[in-house]
């Protein structure tokens, strides 16, 4: 493989093939960047990042199992399904000095994973998300949304989520990420999009891990996010000792996407800094 050059490909974990993007790095010894996508995207929101990002680090971005180009196996979906598939993933591909960095959903399963195995990589990038399970509030209304999209399909819902994701000025100025995410989101199943509602709404509370944290992290939040409070993530930023917390101007929910640059300068000075 070329050196920072992206390359798709495929790899064969248990009941599913697990798609995902690299970029091989220059260097052995600089960790790598392991992208996990928020819930209903896929691996090509971390595209500009695998671009940004300095050649002498290894990128990777992957489709969780039921999303984007993976398989979608037993059908069964839950945060420890995917952080365990994410473990094997790991193991499978001998990656070491790795670091996560997950948005969102891939948040949650960055810390189901780090909760079922510690040891599994070396530093932490928690995006516009926490660690708090549904309330019975929240965990109703992914039900009402699951009846929702059962009954009138994909479209309304995207319409809907589309909404929540990007400030106005960002669905202005970055029409090409607005149109991979609806793209990303109309790629989806049905069955994909309930299939994780549910595994949302069943997914464990990961509070107690936050003081376990021992290795370098760093939160990430866009300044106008309107799905992730910030009290949430300062919840984190207390508890995780050492963490570091930054929030990102004229971004909501994604800002690797509406502030492609500066999200990506932010990684490289974590990983300057600890690495």
């Amino acid at each position: 493989m070329k050196f920072g050059k992206i390359k798709s490909t495929k790899i064969r974990i248990g009941d599913i093939s697990i798609s995902y993007r690299i970029k091989k790095g220059t260097s052995d010894n600089t960790p790598t960047l392991l992208f996990l996508h928020g819930f209903p995207f896929n691996k090509n929101m971390w595209h500009s990042q695998l671009e940004l990002l300095s050649d002498e680090y290894t990128a990777i971005a992957v489709d969780f199992r039921g999303h984007g180009n993976s398989t979608t196996g037993h059908g069964f979906f839950s945060i420890d399904v995917f952080a365990k598939d994410l473990l094997v993933f790991i193991k499978k591909l001998k990656l070491t000095n790795v670091c996560v960095c997950g948005i969102s959903m891939g948040g949650y399963v960055a810390l189901r994973a780090y909760e079922i195995q510690n040891d599994a990589f070396q530093g932490l990038i928690l995006c516009d998300t926490h660690c708090f399970a549904d309330s019975k509030e929240a965990k109703q209304k992914r039900f009402d949304t699951i009846q929702a999209v059962l009954k009138h399909g994909k479209r309304p819902f995207s319409i809907g989520f589309i909404q929540k994701l990007f400030t106005k000025e960002g669905e202005e100025t970055q029409p090409e990420a607005v149109k991979m995410i609806k793209s990303s989101i109309r790629r989806n199943s049905v069955s994909t999009i309930c299939s994780t509602l549910l595994a949302l709404a069943s997914r464990t509370d990961t509070s107690d891990v936050l003081s376990q944290i021992t290795i370098p992290t760093l939160l990430v939040r866009g300044k106008e996010d309107k799905i992730t409070p910030k009290e949430d993530m300062d919840y984190m930023h207390e508890k995780i000792k050492d963490s570091q917390f930054v929030e990102i101007e004229q971004s909501g929910h994604l800002p690797h996407l509406e502030q492609p640059e500066e999200f990506s300068q932010v990684i490289h000075e974590y990983l300057e800094k600890h690495f």
